[in-house]
């Protein structure tokens, strides 16, 4: 009798921290879109009382969960470099947190 081990891929784990970046990136982009042209602040906004919020974390939500979607169908099965994965998140992250600040956004 042998001893096998199954070797666990790292793929959905690097998928949904990627995803989570381009969600953060997403919400700062259209934060600072938003700021920038108020004919998008009217289009980003779904709900009234929230105002362009609604529109903004709602299109960040769609941009978390389709990137989730499709990086973990590419690399459920796979083994990817997870250093170069986390430092794009980080990446992605902290341009996201950067871009949600008034002193980035007044400087558009």
């Amino acid at each position: 009798m042998t001893n096998q081990q199954s070797e666990v891929k790292n793929g959905l784990i690097a998928a949904a921290m990627l995803a989570a970046g381009i969600g953060c990136f997403f919400l700062g982009l259209f934060t600072d879109l938003s700021e920038a042209n108020k004919a998008i602040e009217g289009i980003l906004s779904f709900s009234k009382p929230v105002g362009a919020l609604s529109g903004k974390t709602i299109i960040a939500i769609l941009f978390w969960g389709i990137s989730w979607a499709v990086l973990a169908s590419k690399w459920k099965d796979q083994e990817v470099n997870f250093g170069k994965v986390y430092k794009a998140t980080l990446i992605l992250v902290g341009l996201g947190i950067l871009m949600t600040f008034p002193l980035f956004f007044d400087l558009l």
